[in-house]
């Protein structure tokens, strides 16, 4: 590995367990990402799904405007045993008052599988376990009731609606 590359990859956050590794895109990657292109890593339906497409436009957008915080962007869902990238998940922003919110999509062939359940278990824990976070929140449409389904294994707990989506929290307490 050259110089350049190894200094990148020692900025980039990776998490690993069980089946899945989560793998941070840093503003190069996401710049690839946010044009619909696969950029390095390898899609299972070949290109990034809709939700990580513009996950990565949010973390190019706080790039360039300086508020990009590493560790707290988005990140490809691999999958450990070949690493191809199953779907997305990240968060909005950098936390802000002790807490941080997520999203994720997965590629249409990666649905039903698990996969999102185990990257927001994943992703959530190691949120928490960063200094000044105590809650993560998650938002989904009212008909999405397949990501509901996801937020509900994944331990978090509905609050009150907000804006028309339903709200969805996990505390360090819960964990």
């Amino acid at each position: 590995m050259d110089e350049a590359r190894a200094r990148t990859e020692s900025r980039r956050t990776v998490l690993r367990e069980g089946r899945v590794v989560l793998r941070e895109q840093l503003p190069e990657e996401a710049t690839l990402l946010a044009a619909g292109r696969p950029g390095p890593l390898t899609w299972i339906d070949h290109v990034p799904g809709a939700g990580s497409v513009i996950a990565a436009g949010m973390t190019v957008t706080a790039w360039a405007e300086g508020r990009y915080e590493p560790g707290w962007g988005l990140y490809a869902i691999q999958r450990a045993v070949d690493l191809v990238a199953v779907g997305g998940i990240g968060f909005h922003g950098p936390p802000s008052d002790g807490a941080v919110e997520v999203g994720y999509d997965l590629s249409a062939s990666a649905r039903g599988a698990g996969w999102a359940t185990e990257a927001l278990r994943i992703l959530a824990g190691w949120a928490l376990r960063q200094p000044g976070v105590g809650t993560v929140l998650a938002a989904t449409e009212p008909w999405n009731t397949p990501s509901q389904r996801v937020l509900d294994r994944a331990g978090f707990s509905r609050v009150a609606d907000r804006g028309g989506l339903y709200m969805y929290e996990l505390s360090a307490e819960q964990l």
